[in-house]
């Protein structure tokens, strides 16, 4: 099968893992992708993001960037028309974004199945944390794009509540979890050399993994350290990123009296990871939107750590406490620090969800050659509809 893979994603992040790991494992599978994109993703180093797009956002009023975005998917469809016309794929795959409907004109003008992959509902995303200006036309290109694809494919169950709330019948909505590269994270090290590397020997790691943002928590991590470091002075919070909340936990920590205590990496390669979170006796999802699913939460199950994460609908589709995590009340106080407690005092229950993180990959097939695996059994299915019924079915 030849498909078309479109997004509009410039910046080299979380979401260029997604989209990276989606096209090696299609390819993996045999079939021959072509890759419709900005032609700054493909420049940039992880971690990075288009300079000159950033300096644009702050500049413009929230308007006229919004409609800027919206004239993008005229630039993006001829794009696709072009590719189209000359490479003659069989389906089109496209990653959502706001104000994107190039897909949408692609699949019509062509007659192509289209199926979406949709990570955020970003109208409300974007009106919650970046401002909407249009938030009335955000939505309407967010339903319009939503219905007219023939496959719409959620990352949580949660997600999928929001796309059948849009008017997109549920025959239409498969949730398909976020993953790994079992080969990438296989290279899995022993903690104690992984802590070695870092400098880590004696410390007791609680690791984070990402792009730091205010909303994460960590805050309440490096309070808690300070109010436990007469106890358990070995406690180390390392962060595995970088982010605009460095300075403001750097400048807590230093504030508290436990700057040795905390450190970051700063923006790591991709293939240093594993090696990273290997030396975490246990890992930190302080907070997630309560629609996502965290690329780090597969990490961490896959390296078999010890995860402490709020309990909420999302995470209970992967997670299951006292199992493969212990979760818990997000809205009720100190909670978090009484998970903590629990873990960092008793080793055989991290030893516990260690196993039971390592097991849930496995169980789950939580891998991205999995996914690409039932992404082509929907185009399949897609195109046999087409064949039998010289039109795809959008019901």
């Amino acid at each position: 099968m030849k498909i078309l893979y479109h997004h509009r994603t410039a910046s080299r992040d979380g979401q260029s893992v997604h989209i990276d790991e989606m096209i090696d494992a299609l390819r993996q599978l045999g079939h021959e992708v072509v890759v419709v994109a900005p032609d700054s993703h493909a420049d940039q180093t992880f971690g990075g993001s288009v300079g000159w797009i950033d300096r644009i956002r702050s500049l413009l009023p929230k308007t006229v960037y919004e409609l800027l975005e919206l004239a993008y998917s005229l630039i993006a469809y001829r794009k696709l028309a072009q590719a189209i016309k000359t490479t003659q794929p069989d389906v089109i795959y496209e990653r959502y974004n706001l104000f994107l409907l190039a897909g949408l004109w692609a699949k019509r003008r062509f007659g192509l199945p289209l199926l979406l992959e949709v990570n955020a509902p970003l109208a409300e995303e974007r009106a919650t944390y970046g401002g909407l200006a249009q938030p009335a036309l955000a939505q309407w290109t967010q339903r319009l794009v939503w219905r007219g694809a023939d496959r719409v494919l959620p990352v949580t169950q949660v997600l999928a509540g929001y796309i059948e709330r849009a008017g997109v019948p549920a025959d239409r909505i498969t949730v398909i979890h976020n993953g790994i590269n079992a080969a990438h994270f296989n290279a899995k090290s022993d903690r104690q050399d992984a802590k070695h590397r870092l400098g880590l020997d004696d410390r007791l790691v609680l690791g984070f993994t990402g792009f730091v943002r205010d909303w994460h928590g960590l805050n309440r991590i490096v309070t808690w350290i300070a109010e436990k470091r007469l106890v358990h002075p070995s406690l180390h919070l390392l962060i595995v990123g970088d982010g605009p909340e460095r300075p403001v936990l750097e400048a807590q920590a230093r504030e508290l009296g436990i700057i040795d205590q905390v450190s970051f990496t700063g923006v790591v390669a991709r293939a240093d990871i594993p090696l990273m979170v290997s030396a975490f006796d246990v890992a930190l999802q302080p907070a997630v939107v309560h629609y996502a699913s965290p690329l780090k939460l597969f990490e961490y199950l896959a390296l078999g750590c010890a995860i402490v994460a709020p309990r909420q609908p999302n995470l209970e589709e992967i997670l299951k406490d006292g199992e493969n995590a212990l979760l818990f009340g997000a809205s009720q106080p100190n909670a978090l620090e009484a998970a903590l407690g629990r873990l960092v005092t008793d080793p055989e229950l991290r030893t516990h969800l260690e196993r039971g993180a390592r097991r849930t990959i496995d169980n789950g097939g939580f891998t991205w050659i999995n996914n690409a695996r039932r992404v082509v059994g929907l185009f399949e299915q897609l195109r046999g509809d087409k064949n039998r019924n010289g039109e795809i079915s959008s019901r």
